[in-house]
């Protein structure tokens, strides 16, 4: 399997240099370029044709939101990460609304980064925690709609579930909900994976919203 083509964009170079040398240690990521700004990662996504664009917003020349904008409507098939230091939700919401895949923060652990680099090869959204309490927040003060009513689950949550899923629906993290709950870290990945095939969902947000759609939150 060819390795996932990544595009870095920041107008820090010494950021872009950390982040290559970082990427370039996993087999499946290749690094093809890295730009400066929105208006050089356009010419660079069509130069270099990458699967995924790791994505600074706030940079001289043309900011991150409208270079995302841009690629998605010139390259649909580009997974768009944007990776910042803010989290306000002005940038979060003006981001995702752009078609950004997903949102990290620059603090994301090299693990995560590197999942997320993966995930959003394969199209799948991927969310820092607080962000994903973000859009869950939001998402619940929109007004219902008259949408079908969602079928009920095949396999009920346990007690235990229900807990997981409602602090992971707030944001907290795997070690935060251990803490919280007073569990293993791998007991509660296990339940976070449970919950997340009992709702059908393929990560945290979506199971999030699927999750209030059923009145679970």
């Amino acid at each position: 399997m060819s390795p996932v083509r990544v595009l870095l964009v920041d107008d820090q170079a010494l950021f872009r240099e950390a982040l290559a040398t970082l990427l370039a240690t996993h087999d499946a990521i290749e690094v093809v370029g890295e730009a400066g700004n929105g208006d050089e990662a356009i010419r660079q996504a069509a130069e270099l044709t990458p699967d995924v664009v790791l994505m600074d917003l706030r940079m001289p020349v043309l900011d991150g939101v409208a270079a995302t904008r841009r690629l998605r409507t010139d390259h649909p098939g580009i997974g768009i990460v944007a990776l910042t230091t803010f989290d306000d939700d002005e940038d979060v919401f003006a981001a995702l609304r752009a078609g950004a895949l997903g949102y990290l923060l620059k603090d994301v652990s090299s693990a995560q980064l590197i999942e997320a680099v993966l995930a959003a090869a394969r199209g799948e959204s991927v969310l820092q925690p607080s962000v994903a309490a973000k859009v869950v927040a939001q998402f619940v003060r929109l007004p219902s709609t008259s949408a079908p009513e969602p079928q009920p689950l095949v396999v009920p949550l346990s007690d235990r579930e229900l807990e997981v899923l409602r602090l992971l629906a707030t944001g907290h993290s795997n070690r935060e909900i251990a803490a919280t709950l007073h569990l293993a870290e791998g007991t509660v990945k296990n339940h976070v994976t449970n919950v997340l095939s009992k709702l059908n969902a393929r990560d945290r947000t979506q199971a999030a919203l699927r999750a209030r759609s059923l009145g679970l939150l």
